[in-house]
């Protein structure tokens, strides 16, 4: 189990590195098999990592692609996770990749969560899983103290869990059991408040650190 940390001279430099490592593994993983998966975070800070992918020249419809967690707001909202990876991953080339949108529609995520999980089963382990990180060391929808992290992290979860515990909309997540697993898992973080966070997490009850739970295996990659 091994924590690798790459720090990079600007945040540019970050993103057409990581974009390029993403895209050799995928690579490297469709050579010896039928499909691989791509897992990634919303927001808005992984965007130019997904602006430089997304001209990669990958067998994208042999590449599932789909959000670590988004919020229950349909594609047009201004919050919605798939509305930013639509504008900056899911175009160009990688616009033939196959999407799994978590928003399904249904009126409460909870209606869609068996559903997703059973979608999100056969497409793990994930090939390649990018993380991110808030301040508050929450990954995903898992966010420190908030009752359904404890029962995310459990190793009987479901793959896919509806959060309400957050002051916004209610979300939708994967949990550990399907996060942790991952062939290849990186995490993306930017500026001295995230890195500080994460040295704080290392040594954290992954209930009060979530992102702690993902700190085996994992390449991170900051800039300041």
């Amino acid at each position: 189990m091994t924590l690798e940390f790459i720090e990079y001279p600007d945040r540019e430099m970050l993103a057409l590195s990581l974009a390029r490592k993403i895209s050799g593994q995928l690579a490297q993983h469709l050579r010896t098999n039928e499909t691989a998966s791509l897992c990634v975070p919303g927001g808005s800070t992984p965007g130019p990592v997904f602006d430089t992918l997304s001209g990669s020249d990958l067998d994208w419809p042999r590449v599932s692609v789909f959000l670590n967690d988004e919020r229950w707001v349909g594609r047009d909202h201004a919050r919605s996770n798939s509305r930013l990876l639509h504008r900056h991953l899911l175009t160009d080339k990688a616009a033939g990749a196959r999407y799994i949108d978590l928003y399904t529609g249904d009126a409460e995520p909870e209606a869609a969560a068996e559903a997703l999980s059973d979608q999100i089963a056969p497409l793990l382990p994930i090939t390649v899983l990018l993380l991110g990180m808030g301040a508050d060391m929450h990954t995903a929808s898992l966010f420190p103290g908030a009752p359904e992290t404890a029962l995310a992290l459990a190793p009987d979860a479901p793959l896919v869990m509806a959060v309400r515990s957050v002051r916004d909309e209610p979300r939708i997540t994967l949990t550990a059991p399907a996060l942790q697993k991952a062939i290849s898992t990186h995490l993306m973080i930017t500026g001295a408040e995230k890195r500080e966070a994460l040295t704080r997490a290392q040594s954290l009850d992954p209930k009060d650190a979530p992102i702690r739970a993902f700190l085996g295996d994992i390449c991170v990659h900051w800039a300041e």
